[in-house]
């Protein structure tokens, strides 16, 4: 079972997890030293640059308080985004089922590995019901073909999971495709994303891609991971023809997922159907968010939580970047100097998460950052899922086929088979977003296709 956060005054120790009070320089629980740990994380920006950084101009402050959406996409170069810290206390656990560190009660089914030797069925996601001419026969369990579903999905004969509409989901849009799995070891898909594109103000296109990871310790992951990735993608599709800038419609996506996310714990209607599920029916429903925008020349991301974007240039002589900072205890120890990731990242800890979207975060802190990329490459957006097999942004790199700017679809399809020829401990999201740069002397138009 993962652990809930609780709200309290000061940070939690980075050793135990124990909430300490502002001041402490001892931990009371095991003797940690806090003043080893930073207030803060520091600047809020991406692990590597895109090209040459410069400074980015503060947008006038509207009627509310919040950026007003002054600028054109294609009017100014990018860098990163402010310098708010990161939020500090609380943490949760997003372990997937079967790695080494996940809690023994975690609540959550799993399919039996295939052992040695024994006789394994077809995926059922891979066989299409045939066409029932009667009601019983559709409810046929398609491993065994004997028998019948019962009401929650599993077969009465044999207990396989039946296929379901989110176990492996695919979508090509133009320039930009997704590939979503349920993985080898989870029961359901908990992953969720969307990609759209839409075109500026004047005529340029804009792309999306937006991935989210339903936290498993929470209540109806599926469902939030749902909820965000469908407001995320419907705000950016509003904001940006209305020639608002893409950092901010960026943080504007985050605040409407996170929105989304929080009317699902206000659902009264499903506290009986949560009952049985003891222990998680007090967590609100969770997950965590990246996206990706490619417009007006900008590369933007935007993310909370532990899910990533990386850059992966077409001419691989040119060096791959990740362009997010987790959001995790791991991601906190290498910040502050006392692990390197390696250490942080072998530790049982490291999947525990410091920001998710949903009504028990401390607070919202959007992460975005924008860039400016002097080569043509392409952008791949993924859950933890994916990363766990391909952790470093040079592991990526080498991941990702040659041809992905040609054949988004079909690198998404591959990566998603890599992490599942890795394990498939976890569902597999990812997205590949295509961007091009124009060569000198190929005219000024900018075009991510």
């Amino acid at each position: 079972m993962s652990q809930m956060p609780q709200p309290v005054a000061g940070p939690n120790c980075p050793s135990c997890g124990e909430p300490q009070a502002p001041g402490d320089l001892f931990c009371g629980a095991c003797g940690y030293d806090l003043s080893a740990v930073p207030a803060g994380r520091g600047q809020d920006r991406p692990t590597l640059a895109i090209g040459t950084p410069v400074a980015w101009p503060a947008a006038e402050a509207g009627s509310a308080g919040t950026p007003a959406s002054a600028h054109r996409p294609g009017d100014l170069p990018g860098t990163d985004s402010d310098g708010d810290p990161l939020p500090g206390p609380g943490v949760r656990y997003d372990i997937p089922p079967g790695h080494p560190a996940a809690p023994k009660a975690s609540g959550d089914f799993e399919l039996p590995a295939p052992q040695p030797g024994t006789a394994v069925a077809a995926d059922p996601r891979a066989a299409a019901q045939p066409a029932a001419a009667t009601e019983a026969a559709a409810k046929l369990c398609v491993a065994c073909r004997a028998g019948r579903v019962d009401t929650d999905g599993y077969c009465e004969n044999c207990g396989h999971a039946q296929p379901r509409e989110r176990d492996h989901m695919e979508q090509e849009l133009g320039s930009v495709a997704a590939v979503s799995d349920r993985g080898l070891r989870h029961h359901r898909n908990e992953d969720s994303f969307a990609v759209s594109s839409t075109a500026l103000p004047d005529g340029s296109p804009a792309v999306v891609a937006v991935v989210c990871d339903g936290v498993s310790s929470a209540t109806r992951p599926d469902e939030a991971s749902a909820a965000a990735a469908r407001a995320a993608n419907e705000q950016l599709l509003e904001s940006l023809p209305r020639g608002t800038h893409p950092q901010q419609a960026m943080h504007e996506a985050i605040v409407a997922a996170a929105s989304a996310v929080n009317s699902l714990a206000a659902d009264a209607g499903r506290g009986e159907a949560m009952e049985h599920d003891s222990g998680r029916h007090q967590n609100a429903p969770a997950c965590t968010i990246v996206g990706a925008v490619a417009a007006g020349g900008l590369l933007v991301v935007g993310w909370v939580g532990d899910s990533r974007a990386y850059w992966v240039p077409d001419d691989r002589s040119g060096p791959p970047a990740r362009l997010t900072e987790d959001d995790s205890w791991a991601a906190q120890m290498v910040a502050a100097g006392l692990m390197n990731e390696t250490e942080a990242y072998a530790d049982e800890r490291a999947h525990a998460i410091t920001g998710w979207l949903g009504a028990d975060a401390y607070e919202l802190e959007p992460h975005t950052a924008s860039f400016k990329p002097d080569r043509s490459g392409v952008v791949v957006v993924c859950t933890d899922g994916l990363w766990n097999y391909a952790e470093g942004a040079d592991e990526m790199a080498r991941a990702v086929p040659a041809d992905a700017a040609e054949r988004p679809l079909h690198s998404a399809q591959v990566l998603v088979g890599h992490a599942l020829d890795g394990g498939g401990h976890d569902n597999v999201t990812v997205a590949v977003l295509p961007f091009a740069v124009p060569q000198p002397g190929a005219g000024s138009a900018y075009s991510t296709a």
